[in-house]
């Protein structure tokens, strides 16, 4: 379990720590999850991609992972 996720997370290591979290990611927006591209890249360089608030998708990750 992930103790707090914050913005600056790879994807990839996020999914290693949480897998929970990869229909939050679905959820928004984010299907190529398993491109190799999407691992090395930041929770906030992915919302930036797609046109997302990184605090709020931190946020509703957080949420989930806490549940």
């Amino acid at each position: 379990m992930v103790a707090k996720v914050t913005k600056d997370m790879q994807i990839g290591q996020l999914l290693q720590m949480a897998p929970e979290v990869a229909p939050v990611l679905f959820e928004v927006g984010m299907h190529c999850l398993g491109c190799p591209a999407s691992q090395m890249e930041t929770l906030e360089e992915a919302a930036m991609v797609h046109g997302l608030d990184a605090d709020l998708l931190v946020e509703k990750i957080n949420a989930t992972i806490n549940a």
